[in-house]
């Protein structure tokens, strides 16, 4: 067999059920993948590409890494960007661009992804001997599977995909958790049991590690409410007493309250990194707690003054055991007040924004969508995200999810138009689910065509789009009949200017979706960017 053939063996062993990306790459050209039984989607974009397998390997904790291809030159240089957002947001893909030919390698100005995609790659490596196509595979897989997960790439010269190699002999990678120090543990323990007030901020880890129930019972036993990161948002319920709601740049009342409040802040699965999408632990009288599986994350930005290395699952299940060790019928008396406080501050902060999430204004607020969209879909069913700017600040806050995995957030950074490849990965892994991406008009300039892709090829998202006519709060205008533009491409859309038709309208896209068409809603939206009410403050 020849490398082609064999890379796409190698990858229907290590269990990669789609190849995404764009041609020209062998690996869609001779058909290799498919005939591996791996289902090839050619994308409008390749970053969009990368997007979906992102939006794969986040949906399954990690579990599913898939594989991605593009052409060699300008498909690389295309695809930095969706390569880098998976970086940034520690999602396992493996990358497998094709390069220019081994005689051409390092000729000036050839683009090589062994040389420019390394800050943004947990492993970067180039095929050059085809016997070595094996070992080189697995170690991308390896890389991406295990520790802080994240994308492995092997980029493969043209003319290596066409050599001649030994049948395989191929074993699959398999992934493995590192667990706490037990004294690091007892450290932790001794802190949030010495606490009056303790508060726990959970970050994307804790989906990675499927760390949900822990989390909850640690949480219930210590009395402690429980904020999210924004790409742990899901990660605890956002209805549960407990819940203060997700960290961002526009965030809850109650978050902000409690997080400055707390005299023990536990960060289980996050950073901490110093963000404008993130949560800022109190610099004075109050302990930090770190728990990553990241080493390089402790102070980093802030000083802990305690660490737990580990899987976050691992770490919550030993400090749950170490506190029911020394507590017994554990009450520490504040779930009471705690959780009244919590409902007193959210209530009145819910009231404050009351005549912006029901206005009836025309055209119509953006809050006023988010609210009915919280109120329309079924929280058993559904998956969200929203993309940058204006549209995350207003999901953020106010779109309420109760499911583990039920909403895909982003951390650091993140490009317009990365939502709409998170949700058609989400939807290929879940099609049972309602997968809704909520954009502004700058997102869907980035990679709106890649709607197309998904009435292509069958994966029936629900796309909203407010359209104010311009870039977020930048004197840029924008215009465009994003409906239309839907039906073009072979779904279903519908433009809608009445905020009296927005949940009706919401429903309608619904049962689209249910019915196998991919859905955009368009909403005619006020150029309203506040991120807090400065009347309220």
């Amino acid at each position: 067999m020849n490398v082609t053939d064999a890379v796409a063996e190698i990858l229907a062993e290590e269990g990669v059920e789609h190849l995404i990306g764009f041609p020209s790459n062998p690996l869609f050209d001779d058909n290799a993948a498919e005939e591996a039984g791996i289902r090839p989607i050619v994308v409008r974009q390749e970053r969009t590409g990368a997007h979906i397998l992102d939006g794969i390997a986040r949906i399954t904790s990690g579990d599913q890494v898939e594989a991605f291809a593009c052409q060699h030159g300008p498909g690389t240089e295309n695809s930095v960007g969706g390569i880098a957002q998976a970086y940034a947001e520690s999602a396992p893909i493996v990358a497998l661009p094709a390069g220019y030919s081994r005689a051409k390698t390092n000729t000036d100005p050839k683009f090589s992804s062994l040389v420019n995609y390394q800050a943004v790659t947990k492993t970067t490596e180039q095929l050059t001997d085809p016997e070595a196509t094996e070992e080189t595979i697995r170690r991308a897989f390896q890389a991406a599977r295990n520790g802080r997960q994240r994308p492995g790439l092997v980029e493969i010269p043209k003319d290596v995909f066409y050599e001649e190699v030994d049948d395989l002999d191929y074993e699959p990678t398999t992934s493995t958790r590192s667990g706490p120090d037990p004294e690091a543990v007892s450290d932790a323990v001794d802190a949030l049991l010495d606490a009056d007030l303790p508060v726990i901020n959970a970050g994307q880890g804790v989906h990675y590690a499927k760390g949900w129930e822990p989390l909850q019972e640690l949480a219930e036993l210590l009395e402690a409410p429980v904020a999210t990161t924004l790409n742990g948002k899901s990660a605890f319920p956002e209805d549960h007493p407990l819940s203060l709601g997700a960290g961002s740049k526009s965030e809850p009342r109650q978050l902000n309250h409690f997080i400055h409040e707390a005299d023990v802040l536990f960060g289980i699965g996050c950073s901490f990194t110093k963000t404008a999408y993130g949560i800022t632990p109190p610099t004075e009288d109050n302990t930090l707690i770190h728990s990553t599986n990241d080493p390089g994350d402790v102070d980093k930005d802030y000083k802990s003054d305690l660490a737990v290395i580990g899987d976050a699952k691992l770490v919550l299940e030993a400090i749950v055991d170490e506190v029911r060790s020394r507590v017994d019928d554990t009450d520490f008396g504040r779930y009471d007040d705690v959780t009244t406080e919590i409902a007193t501050i959210e209530s009145e902060w819910l009231d404050d924004w009351a005549d912006v999430l029901e206005s009836d204004e025309t055209p119509i607020n953006p809050y006023r969508v988010v609210h009915e969209l919280n109120e329309t879909v079924d929280k058993d069913e559904v998956v969200a995200t929203a993309d940058a700017g204006n549209a995350r600040d207003f999901m953020a806050p106010f779109f309420e999810v109760t499911e583990p995995l039920s909403y895909l957030g982003w951390g650091k950074t993140t490009q317009l138009g990365y939502g709409l490849g998170l949700m058609m990965g989400a939807k290929l892994t879940h099609p049972e689910k309602v997968c809704v991406h909520v954009m502004g008009d700058g997102a869907i300039g980035m990679t709106g065509m890649d709607f197309e892709t998904a009435a292509r090829e069958d994966i029936p998202v629900l796309e909203i789009v407010l359209n104010n006519f311009e870039m977020a709060s930048y004197d840029t205008p924008f215009s465009g009949h994003y409906a239309d533009f839907a039906e073009s491409m072979g779904g279903y859309g519908e433009r809608v200017e009445d905020p009296d038709n927005v949940a009706d309208a919401i429903e309608r896209g619904v049962e689209k979706t249910k019915e196998g068409t991919p859905v955009l809603l368009e909403f005619l939206t006020a150029k309203y960017t506040e991120l807090s009410r400065p009347d309220l403050e």
